[in-house]
């Protein structure tokens, strides 16, 4: 396996961390520097990382963001403003507890970790830490996230069928992959609350309109056990060291 692949696995870097580490010496295998990019180890080796790769992981920073209507998650596209463009030092909220000050260093490399579409509203991860990015948007993610979504109906009257309900949760695809399991429960008369393990593209918008929904507002307030909280619309925070999504 490429050592980059390992280190990512191990939950120690991402892979273009990993690749930067590896070019600088940091990267050790069974006690040996192994400075090569492309470099291969055997599942039994024992891989580990110098002390300038974890001061340096330590430095990096992770933004939570409550994304308002009009702006995307990622880079800028068809003149839509990108929502890093909110991590300003006079949006920082002023209930951030962690004690950093908003930094230009912070936004070097700090990306989206999941998406939220322009319509879309509440929590949104941006880091510069690799290992949370893969932990959060990772093929093997159980990260839940949990939504608030209200609905209309656009097909028949009267109430959600229960077994349209059910496919909510369980049963349904998108362009021909099953979904995995969510749990789906109305809040009130046009609210539904849906908690995924997944994130594929307007996924919520795209299983309500399968059963006949319409999504009106949808805003998501949890990743793991980090809470969107009384963050306001456009404000935004550090996620502080005794916080944690798993």
């Amino acid at each position: 396996m490429r050592l980059s692949k390992r280190l990512s696995e191990l939950g120690l870097a991402s892979r273009r961390e990993a690749d930067e580490w590896i070019a600088k010496g940091w990267v050790r295998v069974d006690g040996r520097v192994v400075a090569e990019l492309g470099s291969r180890v055997l599942p039994g080796q024992h891989v580990t990382i110098d002390r300038p790769a974890r001061d340096q992981q330590a430095q990096r920073v992770t933004v939570l963001l409550h994304k308002p209507v009009g702006y995307v998650s990622g880079q800028a596209e068809d003149g839509y403003t990108p929502a890093i463009a909110l991590v300003t030092p006079d949006n920082q909220w002023r209930g951030d507890r962690s004690g950093l000050r908003f930094q230009r260093a912070h936004l070097r490399s700090l990306a989206p970790a999941g998406r939220l579409d322009i319509d879309s509203v509440g929590l949104l991860v941006l880091t510069q830490d690799g290992r949370i990015a893969r932990k959060l948007i990772g093929e093997a993610s159980e990260i839940e996230k949990e939504y608030l979504v209200r609905v209309e109906r656009t097909e028949g009257a009267g109430p959600l069928p229960d077994a349209d309900l059910a496919r909510l949760r369980h049963g349904l695809e998108l362009d021909g992959v099953p979904l995995r399991p969510a749990r789906v429960e109305w809040l009130n008369a046009d609210q539904l609350r849906f908690v995924l393990r997944e994130g594929r593209k307007r996924q919520i918008r795209r299983m309500c309109e399968a059963v006949g929904l319409k999504v009106v507002g949808l805003k998501r307030v949890r990743i793991g056990a980090v809470m969107l909280g009384d963050l306001p619309p456009g404000r935004w925070r550090y996620l502080h060291e005794d916080e944690h999504f798993d």
